[in-house]
């Protein structure tokens, strides 16, 4: 038996791992850190959102509900103050009472005319009509005048004026100026009833001169013949220059609507004054929204003249007065070319004729006739019109003397025509 030693090995006892002294507390320490740091840089960006954001309060509107708005206004901002007199213009947009107050003055023009065409060799007349524009502007003892453009009333074989009240009367030519597009024209006072003298009345002149660039006009007319209309606009442009048609000057542009048949009318301040004479004439129809008038300042010293004509009735039976001229129109090139006067070149006199009875010498240009200016051989025929055989009348001529053109005036008394 062998004798053998046993060796047993003792039960090992488990091990248990040791905790950490403080391991709780450090964990708490550290969660606690985090949480801090965490709280510090929202914080930050926060700070930062909300100054980033001040930068553009100023430019920034700000919406609480859809029917709330709220603005911010920077407080030095620049603003505009308007005067009294401006404020007053700014807002005026209701003319009614003061077209009330001056449609009274305003009359419209019928001209019935002969309008005569030429076809396959033959001459053809037939009656005609066109319509235009007036105003009242004066009252003498035994007429009543109206002003209106020259082209409303030329060749007019009768005039048909309507007042404020529907009446219509019958009016004679006083006086023209073709050149300004201008004419006065008449009516026997005891030709009108009462009712019209009492519904009627006399326009007030205002100063065209005193106008300024985008002050707000009303034009007042017969616009294409359906009666009394009125539009509004401002004045675009003072002293325009325009030629058109034998009518020279400087006129006043305007976008206020100015139609045929408007021609004659006036053209009005906010004060209800006559600032000016519309012409559709005038610059055409060629360019949408550019109206013209003869400013009433420029206008005033020729109608001043017309009124003191002698009113003239139309010959209608054709026996015209004779002068015993052959004349030919000096176009504004043809003068240009020959460094001549505008107006009706005399080529010859006839023998015994009472041109020559008055002084007309071949080579003069005839220039005026009983104050009313002649550019054209039309110009000349349409005056003519007026006198019968034994009237007289003053003409002006320009004749060279000494190498230069002088106004020459003589007096001539109209003959039988051959």
């Amino acid at each position: 038996m062998y004798n053998e030693e046993y060796y047993v090995t003792p039960p090992t006892e488990p091990v248990v791992e040791k905790k950490k002294k403080g391991g709780i507390f450090k964990k708490a320490f550290l969660l606690a850190c985090g949480g801090l740091c965490f709280g510090l840089f929202t914080g930050v960006g926060f700070y930062a959102v909300v100054e980033t954001t001040d930068l553009f309060a100023d430019n920034k509107v700000y919406v609480e509900t859809p029917a709330k708005v709220e603005t911010t206004i920077e407080k030095d901002a620049p603003s505009i103050s308007l005067n009294k007199a401006q404020e007053t213009q700014v807002v005026v947009s209701d003319v009614s009472d003061m077209v009330e107050e001056v449609m009274p003055a305003m009359v419209t023009i019928i001209n019935n005319y002969t309008e005569t065409t030429s076809y396959w060799g033959r001459t053809y007349s037939q009656p005609a009509q066109s319509s235009g524009s007036g105003i009242i502007i004066a009252q003498t003892d035994e007429e009543l005048l109206i002003a209106t453009n020259y082209h409303v009333i030329q060749d007019a074989d009768s005039l048909d004026i309507t007042f404020i009240d529907d009446s219509v009367g019958n009016a004679a030519v006083k006086g023209t100026d073709s050149g300004m597009d201008l004419a006065v024209i008449a009516i026997p006072l005891d030709s009108l009833s009462a009712d019209t003298m009492a519904n009627i009345a006399i326009a007030k002149m205002g100063d065209s001169d005193a106008l300024r660039l985008g002050e707000p006009v009303v034009a007042i007319g017969n616009a294409l013949g359906y009666g009394q209309s009125v539009t509004g606009g401002y004045v675009s442009a003072l002293n325009r220059e325009m030629s058109m048609e034998n009518v020279k000057g400087t006129f006043i542009q305007t976008d206020a609507a100015i139609n045929p048949g408007n021609s004659g009318g006036a053209l009005l301040n906010m004060k209800g004054e006559v600032i000016g004479i519309n012409s559709s004439k005038i610059g055409g129809s060629a360019i949408e929204g550019m109206g013209y008038a003869i400013p009433i300042s420029a206008a005033e010293p020729i109608m001043s003249e017309l009124m003191l004509k002698e009113t003239r009735t139309k010959i209608t039976d054709g026996n015209i007065g004779y002068m015993g001229l052959n004349l030919q129109t000096v176009t504004e090139e043809f003068a240009y070319m020959y460094n001549l006067p505008t107006g009706v070149f005399v080529r010859s006199v006839e023998e015994g004729s009472p041109a020559q009875a008055a002084g007309v010498l071949a080579g003069d240009i005839l220039v005026k006739m009983d104050g009313n200016s002649i550019d054209t051989y039309e110009d000349l025929q349409g005056i003519l019109q007026y006198f019968a055989p034994g009237s007289s009348t003053t003409i002006v001529v320009m004749r060279q003397t000494d190498g230069a053109y002088q106004e020459v005036e003589l007096e001539i008394t109209f003959g039988e025509r051959p």
